[in-house]
């Protein structure tokens, strides 16, 4: 019975606004929708939803465009989009209702809740706070590839950030952090005994009356309203599929239509009150709408908030001003999808636009042609001039791919043969990269969602050209030692973090008989003074078996009458002995580039 309400209100809710549009779209909405459909049309946008709040009512609810490309089937206010990164207000919302509720502080350490929780700086991982997570000025770079197409758990990545380099001084900078958003949401977890998606559904979603809004694609049903995802791939818009980014929820999940956002939207120009509900404390409101950290009005920040004097971040929100009125806004993007809410409190005037288009800025600019038909200065065609804007972009792109091309070295060969780069790389933070040597070609793996062949760039670099609709392409490098074998190998797509070759595993194959008695004559105990150790060799089961204080049992496997290779140890770790006529006097552990201890043989 309650979802069906619910429905019923809906309904009524979008058919007040058709009837609003169908008595004439009265100003200042009059044109709007000719607007609309010309700047998808003009900017190659499959499908857009809009909605409009004005004081406490939706005004304008539709959708324009299709759900997907080649089929007719029509985007409307009920069609689900994934809206990105603006569900990280939600996230902070979440939080915020806990410190009503007394189980939180905004300014609590961050630690305090999440037992094991480290950063790299042992003072940032004491002092992080709450309020820290959900601002962006931990000072870390973003480290978004321990998440993105990785099959790693929430409790594996927060285990990750420990490895994370700082790239500026704590509560200095702002850096957009999606890690960090993530810890806040298992905050919630932790301290309402619910996962985050459970109590978003249930603190937010149930009493808004969002019933289709969810946190995970895989709550989707077949033959539902659903929009789906493209990319403008080689110049050609084309389908993509859904991104699953279940691992990093509380930054980016949540999957809702116009209608249902238009729900949030009242909620925050309600100050927390929702209708006769009261969500979160007003207090608690303004905590999260006033400005935390400050954002230079630089790069791509420049371009997007043209007319903005100032600009910073509260909790989930990006704060600006407007034509002399307070913005307040989050954008969205994820594989295929964009998004944009915003809000001027002090008009009572909210709208959210949600595409199916990867990367598309147009969400952006028809939100500011929204805010000018209220506002009563329309008189810029922001869809336009945004265009313009990013077509330019997109050559100054092609000509740095142009660039790279004649910058590429030609007439160079590899430095070694092409098996010699195939092995395992690892780091502490990324894992493992495998490169593989498949008749002649190298092929690489980084997680299950970049795989793909490498074609010979320059010297030892390689670029590689993933796998996929969204797969793209990156350039690997390898580092060379004296000794002319490979180091490491550096991915263009975290190059921060060079990963080191992995020594193969000896492989421990005999390349000298011994006899029985030979190899007894070599058993027996062995110890140095300094540093202080006692290892035991013994004859077992036909082998020399190496008895190590708290470490395995390792087989001896002879490479000549003296020397060893360890059995299950990377390559470069022998046991060596040392004979004066048939007395054994020493056995020496080498051990690769790390140097070598010898042990006294004890009578």
């Amino acid at each position: 019975m309650k979802n069906f309400t619910n429905r019923l209100i809906s309904l009524f809710v979008v058919f007040l606004a058709a009837a609003t549009i169908a008595a004439g779209q009265q100003d200042p909405l009059v044109g709007f929708d000719d607007y609309v459909n010309k700047a998808i049309a003009e900017w190659e946008v499959p499908g857009v939803a809009i909605a409009i709040v004005k004081d406490d009512q939706i005004v304008f609810a539709k959708g324009f465009g299709v759900r997907k490309l080649g089929d007719a089937t029509p985007v409307d206010e009920n069609t689900l989009f994934a809206i990105g990164s603006s569900s990280k207000a939600f996230t902070a919302a979440t939080v915020a209702i806990l410190v009503d509720e007394g189980k939180l502080k905004w300014n609590d350490p961050a630690a305090e809740h999440l037992p094991g929780f480290q950063l790299f700086d042992p003072y940032v991982s004491k002092d992080l706070t709450i309020r820290d997570t959900l601002s962006h000025r931990s000072g870390l770079q973003r480290g978004d590839f321990l998440w993105y197409g990785t099959d790693r758990s929430r409790e594996e990545i927060l285990r990750q950030v420990r490895f994370i380099e700082p790239s500026w001084s704590f509560r200095s900078n702002f850096g957009y952090q999606n890690l960090m958003f993530l810890a806040a949401g298992e905050i919630v977890a932790k301290k309402s005994g619910k996962s985050w998606d459970a109590f978003v559904d249930e603190r937010i979603f149930t009493p808004l009356g969002m019933e289709d809004s969810n946190t995970s694609i895989k709550a989707f049903r077949d033959g539902a309203n659903i929009a789906t995802p493209h990319s403008k791939i080689d110049g050609e818009v084309r389908q993509v599929p859904w991104r699953d980014i279940d691992n990093i929820a509380p930054a980016g999940s949540i999957n809702s239509n116009v209608v249902e956002m238009a729900q949030w939207i009242r909620l925050q120009l309600g100050e927390g009150k929702y209708g006769e509900k009261r969500i979160f404390s007003s207090g608690a409101w303004k905590q999260m709408h006033t400005p935390q950290t400050i954002i230079s009005l630089a790069g791509n920040f420049e371009i997007l908030y043209p007319e903005a004097h100032f600009l910073s971040y509260g909790l989930g929100w990006f704060l600006s001003d407007y034509k002399g009125k307070k913005l307040v806004e989050h954008g969205g993007a994820i594989d295929g999808m964009r998004a944009e809410v915003a809000l001027l409190p002090e008009e009572n005037l909210g709208v959210v636009i949600l595409t199916n288009l990867n990367g598309t800025a147009l969400p952006h600019f028809l939100t500011y042609r929204v805010l000018d038909l209220y506002l009563g200065k329309a008189d810029k065609d922001w869809a336009a001039e945004g265009l313009k804007t990013f077509k330019a972009l997109e050559a100054a792109a092609e000509e740095a791919q142009k660039k790279a091309e004649e910058a590429r070295i030609k007439g160079t060969s590899p430095s070694l043969k092409l098996g010699d780069y195939a092995g395992t790389y690892k780091n502490d933070l990324y894992g493992e990269v495998t490169i593989k040597n498949n008749g002649g070609k190298l092929r690489v793996r980084f997680g299950p969602a970049f795989e793909g062949d490498l074609e010979h760039w320059h010297y030892d670099t390689f670029r590689a050209n993933f796998a996929g609709p969204l797969g793209g392409n990156t350039f690997v490098t390898f580092s060379l030692n004296a000794q002319g074998k490979v180091d490491d190998v550096t991915l263009g797509l975290v190059s921060d973090y060079p990963f080191d070759k992995v020594p193969e595993a000896a492989k421990a194959e005999a390349k000298v008989e011994m006899s029985e008695a030979e190899l007894k004559t070599l058993a027996g105990q062995y110890a140095s003074e300094a540093p202080p150790i006692e290892i035991s060799i013994e004859f077992v089961a036909g082998e020399l078996k190496v008895v190590i204080p708290g470490q395995p049992v390792y087989t001896l496997v002879p490479q000549t009458k003296t020397k060893f290779a360890i059995k299950g140890l990377p390559e470069g770790f022998f046991v060596e002995f040392t004979k004066e006529g048939d007395s054994v006097k020493s056995a020496t552990f080498i051990q690769g580039p790390a140097g070598s201890l010898e042990l006294k043989r004890k009578q």
